[in-house]
């Protein structure tokens, strides 16, 4: 099986540097943690439940998704290139007393063994820290069971996800560490539903994710400016 190239080596080391804290609700990823709700609802809701359903989550990080899926009784399988990560993501799991299949290996490999294998498989702010996110894309699309749902969230790419993504995140919020996104690597709609929709994978929902300090975060499907998550369906039935 040929290895993909398809990482960064400096995304890694990032992550990498930050592995430890990705638990705290208070650190580096408190705004992931704050999100987290909003985001395995949104699955829950365009899946019918995931209660005994087969479900991977594309670039898993510390677990934070596949722990609540599971929690929830799907039978999860996370993966990731950043080792140290995992290595957190398997610790928490078993403090936490839950059985998660997290496998260090790339999506397009990944999919090489396992197509068409999920009901739900999950990629989440994870694109854009890849070089190619359509690889990833196709990938994922490859891994859904026709009749499963894909769930994929990321950046918006435009002037105001750059003041707020980076800008107002980074350097006046410090929400997340300085230089955790690259507006380039943001993005649009348009473009992840033409990979989705050539792979035969239709969107099916979106909304957009949102923050207001007097109501925290937000899902509004009128805006995808910035935050979007979206639902899709991969032709035929399971």
């Amino acid at each position: 099986m040929q290895q993909t190239t398809n990482v960064d080596p400096k995304e890694i080391e990032k992550f990498a540097a930050l592995a430890s804290r990705w638990w705290d609700p208070e650190g580096e990823f408190k705004p992931l943690h704050q999100i987290n709700p909003l985001r395995v609802d949104f699955i829950q809701r365009q899946c019918d439940g995931v209660f005994g359903k087969k479900v991977l989550d594309i670039g898993c990080g510390g677990g934070l998704v596949t722990e609540a899926l599971a929690r929830d009784g799907a039978n999860v399988t996370g993966i990731d290139l950043a080792e140290q990560s995992l290595q957190v993501a398997k610790l928490h799991a078993l403090e936490s007393k839950l059985t998660i299949d997290y496998q260090c290996v790339a999506a397009e490999d990944f999919a090489e063994q396992h197509a068409a294998s999920f009901d739900v498989v999950t990629c989440l702010e994870m694109l854009e820290h890849v070089p190619d996110p359509a690889s990833i894309i196709r990938a994922a699309c490859q891994l859904v069971k026709p009749g499963g749902t894909l769930v994929v969230s990321t950046l918006n790419r435009n002037l105001k996800s750059w003041l707020l993504g980076i800008v107002a995140a980074e350097y006046i919020l410090r929400w997340v560490p300085k230089g955790t996104h690259e507006h380039g690597k943001f993005i649009q709609p348009a473009e992840l539903l033409k990979v989705t929709d050539e792979m035969g994978v239709h969107a099916k929902a979106m909304t957009g994710i949102h923050y207001l300090p007097w109501k925290g975060f937000y899902l509004d499907a009128t805006n995808v400016d910035v935050n979007y998550i979206v639902a899709l369906n991969k032709q035929g039935s399971q």
